[in-house]
């Protein structure tokens, strides 16, 4: 078998893990893959307003994504297919997030025999400008 067919098969795999999560279907989580790797994808759903005024999404709702991102950027680079558990996570909101869709992506930062960093940003049109970041420790399985 090839390289492509094996990452395909372990995209797919992940994208079940994803599956398997209950508040991912609830919210909008889709789990994805392009050329950079893990792509984590929260699509706008009215539901997920946090705030009618501006209309903001919620950033309960946000920080579940980059929660979602790391974890999946992580099962993909360790070829893992056990979650890992969150020691802790630190958001950063850095611009109010529109209804619109929102994706995020992973990177791992460190990773040692326990613990892994992962760093996540959220992104609407422009990767460049993050709405929110997170930094998230993960217990290794």
């Amino acid at each position: 078998m090839g390289k492509n067919t094996n990452e395909g098969k372990r995209a797919a795999t992940i994208a079940r893990l994803g599956e398997t999560i209950p508040y991912a279907a609830v919210i909008g989580l889709e789990t994805a893959r392009d050329e950079a790797g893990p792509l984590t994808v929260l699509r706008y759903r009215p539901s997920n307003i946090g705030n009618t005024q501006i209309p903001a999404l919620h950033g309960g709702v946000v920080g579940a994504l980059l929660e979602h991102a790391a974890i999946f950027h992580l099962l993909h680079a360790v070829e893992d297919d056990a979650f890992p558990k969150i020691v802790n996570i630190s958001i950063d909101y850095l611009r109010p997030c529109r209804c619109a869709d929102t994706f995020a992506r992973g990177t791992l930062v460190k990773q040692g025999r326990r613990i892994a960093n992962v760093r996540a940003e959220a992104w609407q049109d422009d990767p460049a400008k993050p709405v929110a970041a997170a930094h998230v420790h993960l217990l290794m399985p």
